[in-house]
């Protein structure tokens, strides 16, 4: 078996930085000529039996620190650092990182440092520039990113789409559903529209003019889905004026948000504008009469409440968000002023959380935020099954809510004592800029606050904020 060389020359200039000693009382020391204690230093030459002898009896080295692992941690943590996609170039060469880890192993400390502190300080730009709302948070957003931001600048309502969507509702025939309505339109482009066992819920094939819907899905999926494909067949040039105006940066961004004016479309058309803010006014919001009155899914009403805010004819301006069991926001629509966190997940205090604990439950809440608004929240999980044994069940909730204000056209607002400042949650946007002092929920201390520790005391946090 061969033997490994050793080339260890950082750890010999540090020894000698140790010892205030000069390359050529070094060298005398350990017996070796000075330009071959140079060559090694340097790694140019491996480190030589006499020398490791040398070290161990002339100044009572621990041998066994030439071979530690720094060298492989150095080269691992670079690696991890340069596949940053702030690193637009070609990756150096593992052969370079390891000459800079045993060569320079300081000067790849201080790269990783900066890219520790670089990342930080990204990620604290991020937060407080959504915290102030500002439109230059990220000079160059992500599409899906840049898709969320345009609905939400929109106050999610496009007006176009949705009154385009109304006058095809207001086309069905006396006692016509909604599918047969679609399948009829599409029928008069040649298209044609079948259920089959397919896994793909979707599916439209341009060439055959065939578009077919998974018997599996719900029939508020399988509706929704058909009026989706009509969107994106019958008003193309609606969609394409549309992203025209938007400006989006990228060619992915833009079909991110023509399948999301489509579904726009799709809950338009399922839930007109004029018959869905009457009938919401007149159930007071209940999402149950609304979903059985528009055969909807309560996600799909729980949505399209969030979206009216047509001028001349505004509904309570509502939030609304989809959260994962992870507590990552899926989907987010606000009307409101409450602001969601961009990086992260949800205050785990916010009751959606709660949703998945008590499946088939309405939870409400009242919930107060640093700034001193007040909202009603309403949460409830939403599971969404296969079709299929061996299909996995989507497990999420939703939350929708509105300022305290509009309470009392809420029928789940009944008997809560909005007046009592003792009845209000207090949540916030997220735990990095939170402001809250003594949150018994935080789990990482705020941006903008200096902490005090003391070893000796311990309340509900390990650390007190300035």
């Amino acid at each position: 078996m061969a033997v490994q060389k050793l080339y260890a020359g950082a750890k010999l200039r540090e020894l000698r930085g140790r010892l205030s000693l000069t390359q050529k009382v070094f060298a005398e020391k350990l017996g070796v000529s000075l330009p071959y204690l140079n060559q090694m230093e340097n790694n140019n030459r491996p480190v030589s039996t006499s020398v490791v002898l040398g070290l161990a009896q002339e100044f009572g080295f621990d041998v066994t620190e030439l071979q530690s692992g720094d060298e492989a941690r150095l080269v691992g943590d670079m690696r991890e650092a340069l596949a940053d996609p702030v690193f637009t170039g070609p990756a150096p060469a593992l052969a370079d990182l390891r000459l800079v880890a045993s060569n320079a192993p300081a000067l790849a400390r201080a790269f990783l440092d900066l890219h520790a502190a670089y990342r930080q300080t990204h990620e604290r730009l991020a937060s407080l520039d959504e915290a102030l709302g500002r439109e230059d948070a990220r000079l160059q957003p992500s599409p899906w990113e840049e898709v969320r931001d345009f609905f939400h600048y929109c106050d999610n309502y496009i007006d176009a789409v949705d009154r385009s969507a109304e006058r095809f509702a207001a086309q069905r025939k006396p006692d016509e559903a909604v599918a047969e309505a679609v399948i009829r339109t599409l029928a008069a482009r040649q298209v044609t529209a079948v259920i089959t066992d397919a896994d793909t819920v979707r599916h439209y094939d341009a060439q055959t003019k065939t578009l077919t819907i998974a018997r599996n899905a719900h029939p508020a999926t399988q509706t929704f889905q058909l009026l989706l494909q009509l969107a994106l067949i019958t008003q193309e040039p609606l969609l394409n004026a549309t992203l025209d105006l938007a400006r989006f940066q990228s060619e992915e961004a833009r079909g991110i948000a023509k399948v999301g004016l489509a579904n726009y479309f799709a809950g338009a058309a399922l839930m007109p504008y004029g018959q869905f803010l009457a009938a919401a006014q007149e159930t007071r919001h209940d999402l149950e009469i609304l979903g059985a009155r528009f055969s909807a899914s309560l996600e799909q009403v729980a949505h399209r409440l969030s979206t009216l805010q047509r001028p001349g004819a505004k509904g309570i301006p509502f939030f609304f968000v989809r959260v994962d069991q992870a507590g990552t926001i899926t989907k987010r629509h606000s009307a409101t002023t409450l602001q969601f966190a961009r990086y992260g997940g949800a205050c785990p205090l916010w009751n959606v959380h709660q949703a998945f604990e008590l499946p088939g439950q309405f939870l409400r809440q009242l919930a107060e935020t640093p700034d001193g608004a007040r909202y009603f929240c309403l949460a409830r999980d939403v599971s969404k099954s296969g079709g299929a044994y061996h299909q996995p069940t989507r497990r999420y909730a939703i939350g929708l809510g509105c300022e305290v204000r509009h309470a009392p056209a809420l029928v789940y607002a009944d008997h809560l004592d909005t007046g009592s400042a003792a009845a209000y949650a207090p949540i916030g946007i997220s735990c990095r800029i939170c402001e809250r002092r003594n949150c018994h929920q935080r789990s990482v201390p705020p941006l903008e606050r200096h902490l005090r520790v003391d070893p000796n005391r311990r309340g509900v946090l390990p650390y007190q904020l300035d």
